[in-house]
C-alpha cells in the first residue's frame, strides 16, 4: 500500500511503514575508508555510496550478466535502498523529517555486455516510493561499472531533501 495523499499537517509514520513492508533497518555500518557516510549542507543530505549490506553484515557480491540475474540485480538494490533508509534515520534519528529523496545514483557493477541498469536500479527505486510515497520519488540515473569497492554487485548514493 502506498500512501501518496497527505493531508496537510499528517504525519505517516514510517517505521510503523517498514514494518508493514517487512523491511527490518540493519545496524548503522561504518565507513570503509577516509569520508563519512552523510554530509548536511543547508536543507540537503548527501548519503555516500551503500551497497546492499545484510542484517549479518555481509555484502551481496558479484556482477550483473555474470553472477546475478536482472532479479538478483533488482533484490540488491532493494537491499542498498534498506541500508540508505538505515542511514537516514540513524543520522536524523526520524525519518518523517525526510521532506523528499531528490536524487539517486545507482552504479551497477556488471559485463560490458549488460544493460539492464534501470531494471535492477527499480529495486532501490521501487522500495523508496514505496516507504516514503510521493516524497520518495527523484531524479535518478543507473550506470554500469566494471567494478565496485568491496566487489559489491550494487552501490547506491543520494540526496536528501530534509525538514
Amino acid at each position: 500500500m502506498m500512501l501518496t495523499h497527505v493531508s496537510v499537517g499528517q504525519t505517516i509514520d514510517y517505521d510503523k511503514k517498514l514494518k508493514e513492508l517487512g523491511i527490518e533497518l540493519i545496524p548503522a555500518t561504518k565507513p570503509i575508508a577516509n569520508y563519512v557516510k552523510a554530509v548536511r549542507t543547508g536543507n540537503l543530505l548527501f548519503l555516500a555510496g551503500h551497497g546492499p549490506s545484510l542484517t549479518d553484515g555481509t555484502v551481496m557480491t558479484g556482477k550483473l550478466g555474470q553472477n546475478y540475474t536482472v532479479e538478483q540485480g533488482y533484490q540488491a538494490a532493494r537491499q542498498t535502498a534498506i541500508s540508505l533508509i538505515s542511514t537516514l534515520k540513524n543520522e536524523l534519528g526520524d525519518l518523517n523529517k525526510v521532506k523528499r529523496i531528490v536524487k539517486v545514483l545507482g552504479m551497477v557493477n556488471c559485463t560490458p555486455e549488460f544493460t539492464d541498469q534501470p531494471k535492477v536500479m527499480n529495486g532501490c527505486s521501487d522500495l523508496l516510493v514505496q516507504v516514503f510515497g510521493e516524497k520518495g520519488k527523484h531524479a535518478r540515473s543507473a550506470v554500469g561499472m566494471n567494478a565496485l569497492p568491496l566487489g559489491m554487485a550494487v552501490e547506491v548514493e543520494i540526496i536528501v531533501e530534509i525538514e
